[in-house]
This record gives C-alpha cells, sequence and structure tokens, in this order.
C-alpha cells in the first residue's frame, strides 16, 4: 500500500546548535505549493505535536516542517536560566530565519503553539517576504494574572512528579533544564511588563488567532489584542469547553478552521495578490 505521507528526520546545525527536524510530504503534495511550519509551544518538541501536523499537511495537501528548539526534544541543552526578556525575540528575529534558511524553506504558512505562536507573529512582523499567513493557537503577547496563576499550579505538578515523569518521555536528559528555564523565565518579576504588542501592528500577512475559553496559561483578552493591534486581516476563534491544547482538545474543529485558512490564503487569487 502506498503511504499517505512521507516522513524525513534531519538534524540541522543552527548558530553552533544542534536542532533536530523533521519533514512531511504528502503524497502527490503541491510541488509549488508554501510549507507549513510548526512552532512547538514552551514545553513542546516534536513528538508532543503527535500527529496533528500529519493531518493537516493530508487535508491541505502541503509539506510540513517541524523543528525542536534548543533545549527540547533531542536538541542540544539549554545552559543557564531564567532565560530574560527577549528570549523569544532572539528566537524570532535570530534563529527561525536561520532555521528556515538551512531547511530551504522560502514560502510558508506559520503554526505556532503558545510559545511558539509568539514567536510566529514576532517573526510575521519582520514581514519576511516568503511569509502568507500565520495560525496561533494560545499564543501570549502580554502576561495575563492568569499566566502566573497557571505557572505556580505547573510549577507544584512538576515538583509533585507525574509531570515531571511524562515529559521525561519527550524530551528525556533535557526535562528539567527545559521545565525550569521555562517556569522560571515566565515567573521572573523582570518579565511581568514583557509586552509584544506594539510589534503585531508591524503584520500585513493573514491571522487566525485560536484559543480555548478554559486555557489555564492566558484569558480571551489575548486573543482580541491581536486581532485588534495586528496590522493585517486577523480572524479569532474562541474554542468553548477548550483549554490551552486546542489542536488536541478540539482536534476536528481546529483542523478544520486551519485547513479553510490554508486553502483561503493559497488560493489563486490571494497568492497573486
Amino acid at each position: 500500500m502506498t503511504p499517505m505521507l512521507e516522513t524525513e528526520d534531519l538534524t540541522l546545525r543552527v548558530d553552533g546548535m544542534r536542532l533536530p527536524a523533521r519533514w512531511l510530504h504528502p503524497v502527490g503534495a503541491r510541488p509549488d505549493g508554501p510549507v507549513l511550519v510548526f512552532l512547538h509551544e514552551g514545553l513542546g518538541s516534536i513528538g508532543l505535536w503527535k500527529d496533528f501536523p500529519e493531518a493537516l499537511c493530508q487535508a491541505t495537501g502541503l509539506s510540513g516542517f517541524l523543528y525542536d528548539r534548543q533545549g527540547h526534544g533531542a536538541a542540544d541543552p539549554l545552559t543557564h536560566w531564567p532565560r530574560g526578556i527577549g528570549h523569544m525575540e532572539r528566537e524570532a528575529d535570530q534563529i527561525l530565519p536561520e532555521v528556515l534558511a538551512a531547511a530551504g524553506i522560502d514560502r510558508f504558512i506559520h503554526i505556532g503553539h503558545s510559545n511558539g505562536g509568539s514567536i510566529a507573529l514576532l517573526h510575521a512582523a519582520q514581514r519576511p517576504a516568503g511569509l502568507l499567513g500565520v495560525m496561533v493557537e494560545a499564543a501570549h503577547v502580554f502576561i495575563d494574572d492568569i499566566t502566573r496563576q497557571g505557572l505556580l499550579a505547573v510549577r507544584d505538578a512538576f515538583q509533585a512528579g507525574p509531570l515531571r515523569d511524562k515529559l521525561r518521555r519527550w524530551h528525556g536528559d533535557n526535562t528539567d533544564s527545559l521545565f525550569w528555564a521555562w517556569n522560571t523565565t515566565w515567573l521572573d518579576p523582570d518579565y511581568a511588563g514583557w509586552n509584544i504588542t506594539e510589534r503585531l501592528r508591524a503584520i500585513r500577512c493573514p491571522v487566525l488567532a485560536i484559543q480555548g475559553e478554559d486555557d489555564d496559561y492566558g484569558s480571551p483578552r489575548q486573543v482580541e489584542v491581536i486581532c485588534q493591534e495586528t496590522g493585517g486581516p486577523a480572524v479569532p476563534l474562541l474554542l468553548p469547553q477548550c483549554g490551552h491544547v486546542p489542536h488536541h482538545q478540539v482536534r476536528e474543529v481546529v483542523l478544520e478552521a486551519m485547513a479553510g485558512a490554508v486553502a483561503a490564503w493559497t488560493a489563486p487569487a490571494a497568492m497573486a495578490a
């Protein structure tokens, strides 16, 4: 039986770091189509996306690309924390462009979850020539009160043990350094004023902003601000009875919304604009 999708694992060398990556190629993928670039959450990895990227690639007929940021999955470990204000800006402004260049990607659509969504928006604010649109889930553009509450709760869960064991499945020896780098950075008092709202105004490509109404790490105000402040067309999608991971918790709804956005952004009229 012919596989519906071909997978290629590789390792990138970017800024002196070893970053695992993965290509997803649906059989019969559009040769002239953009690439779907998946940017994982703050405790995420290639593996934690599970099979959602494959499903979206098959639904759209487009190839997908995923990679682990430093400290995640099997990537080179983080060496210090808290990471300080500006670490996501560095990912968007310096590392992500190098990743795209190393992978040979020049036309693309971002799909970013949580921290990955913030990175996607920051990169879009640079107006890279090949970016056709951005889809974000649970992205942060400022620090919510609910964000701190969620971080304190997850810190307790990690110290209690089961969460640490669960994360170790995906991050191995990187687990402790990744968790504490993520948690201590967001809880650092110096980080409380972090806000990227002004950078949103430079975005010109279309944006789909998705969030669960029951997200433990951000209020619906995040989506409101994204859609109000972005300089291009933006569509909000607030999902009832959904938490921080819409692509798993209400998978079919998210899949349909994302596939619809991709179809609109890659239609001949849109591509010619």
